[in-house]
């Protein structure tokens, strides 16, 4: 009977030891395929670090006029331009400056930052009209205010066009590839405490 009873025993301790062995295994297994898929989501980010640029040509027509008066308004000597911009411009992204956080245990990207575009304007300018006026006539100083003020007239200009919605395509298509990637292994991907659950659904939360 004590044999019994010790076979009964020696049989429970041996699946006890089984089924720890097999849970910590699976665990252990676990644990590998998360530090996996945290090692591959990472590898994805880092590619996407990198400059994305949309170049352009923008072509305006600008007029400029200058006003000088003397005594109390009774004379006014005015100077004017028409200036022909065929602008070289180039909208980047530089992803290197992304931030986020992974967070293994909740299987979550946390996207903390997205660079805003830079803007850079190489303006070619061709003063295709000026006239002096009697008493105000163009300087050197003139023509340095005009082609400051054309430069960010045309960086606002840009910002209201169609190509930065291309620019903001491009980002979106970089970004896409983490979430595609991270979506498929179970991950979620949150931005400023919104979840994302598709990628039409993430050009309206980043855009």
């Amino acid at each position: 009977m004590k044999d019994i009873f010790k076979y009964i025993i020696s049989g429970l301790i041996a699946v006890a030891i089984f089924y720890l062995g097999s849970r910590l295994l699976d665990r252990n297994e676990d644990r590998e395929l998360l530090l996996a898929q945290t090692a591959l989501i990472q590898k994805e980010i880092n590619n996407t670090s990198k400059l994305v640029v949309t170049e352009m040509k923008y072509a305006k027509v600008f007029t400029y006029e200058g006003t000088k008066s003397y005594g109390w308004d009774f004379f006014r000597s005015q100077k004017s331009a028409i200036i022909i911009s065929n602008a070289e411009a180039q909208i980047s992204y530089d992803l290197k400056q992304l931030k986020h956080e992974l967070d293994p245990e909740s299987k979550t990207i946390f996207i903390t930052y997205i660079p805003q575009p830079e803007i850079k304007v190489n303006p070619h300018l061709d003063y295709f009209k000026m006239d002096d006026g009697i008493l105000n006539k163009f300087e050197a100083k003139d023509i340095n205010k005009i082609n400051r003020q054309i430069e960010t007239q045309l960086k606002e200009d840009i910002l209201d066009d169609e190509v930065i919605k291309n620019a903001q395509n491009r980002l979106l298509t970089e970004l896409s590839n983490i979430y595609i990637l991270s979506s498929s292994m179970g991950w979620k991907m949150v931005y400023n405490d919104t979840e994302i659950n598709s990628t039409k659904e993430m050009n309206t939360i980043l855009f």
